[in-house]
């Protein structure tokens, strides 16, 4: 599965739900959280389902309210028939609050005439400090959810801090915990780890930047907030010519001594993590 690219809308602006049908985004996510104030909820609900319900080249899906409002199970109700590719669920306490939102979602698909599972659930994880405290622990997830991601917003405002940035524009250092934390569990889960956003919409070049250090540190996506930053994001997480050859390659090493623990392969002795991680680029590619 590909999710370089997440791009959120608006939920209650029918202008940009509207050219959302062509965008290049692997996932375009319409958002009925914190984008939309809540008397608009209401209408934004019923505009999300009729975006589900129309043909678009991207997956689409939709972030809800959190479980400890009023507001999450008329989401879900409003878009479960629309049959949306992902749920997010933002402000996660703990792994029970995954398990509620799977469970209601499963009543749903049978409700509705859904496939089972095949709504998958993206969890912020971040955004609460009980979560962050928790998250060493993850070590397992409902098999419905696909990906997990994390956010400094929420948890800033959560902990009374008047920024997550230092002078220099870097993550302080407990948001490089909670962003490190997301990362290990995803692969502790088996699931995708998606970067944050790149507040800072006109700023394609330091997009590029944080897009590639998301890349390089095993991230498999990135979230955006605005259309420019879609193919920058795609470009960051989209494998070489050169790096898929060569992965290809280590592939055909291993399998050409399958019992052994090691190969040589360029003048250089790769062992099974180099192989794992060749895969695991491939895996990224249709068809490898």
């Amino acid at each position: 599965m590909n999710l370089r690219s997440l791009l959120f809308v608006p939920g209650d602006s029918e202008r940009k739900l509207a050219k959302v049908a062509d965008s290049d985004a692997d996932l375009v996510i319409f958002d009925l959280e914190d984008a939309v104030l809540p008397e608009r909820r209401e209408a934004a609900r019923g505009l999300v389902a009729t975006a589900l319900a129309t043909p678009s080249k991207p997956q689409c899906g939709v972030r809800i309210n959190p479980v400890d409002t009023a507001d999450w199970t008329h989401d879900l109700a409003a878009v479960m028939p629309a049959a949306p590719t992902f749920v997010m669920q933002p402000k996660v306490r703990s792994v029970a609050d995954i398990a509620t939102l799977d469970a209601t979602i499963s009543m749903l698909e049978h409700k509705h005439g859904i496939t089972p599972g095949s709504t998958r659930i993206i969890a912020l994880m971040t955004e609460t400090p009980q979560m962050l405290l928790a998250l060493p622990t993850v070590t397992s997830l409902p098999d419905r959810v696909a990906a997990l991601t994390w956010g400094g917003e929420d948890l800033s405002a959560a902990l009374g801090a008047s920024t997550h940035h230092d002078v220099a524009g870097q993550w302080i250092a407990t948001y490089q915990l909670a962003r490190s934390l997301t990362l290990i569990a995803a692969r502790a889960c088996g699931v995708l780890a998606i970067d944050t956003l790149h507040a800072d919409f006109r700023d394609l070049q330091g997009l590029a930047t944080v897009a590639g250090d998301a890349r390089r540190d095993g991230f498999d996506g990135m979230m955006a907030i605005h259309p420019a930053q879609v193919p920058v994001i795609n470009d960051a997480f989209t494998p070489s010519e050169e790096s898929l050859a060569h992965a290809r390659r280590v592939v055909a090493a291993f399998e050409s001594e399958p019992s052994a623990g090691a190969v040589q392969l360029d003048g250089r002795m790769l062992d099974r993590p180099h192989l794992a991680q060749a895969k695991r680029l491939l895996l990224r590619v249709p068809g490898d």
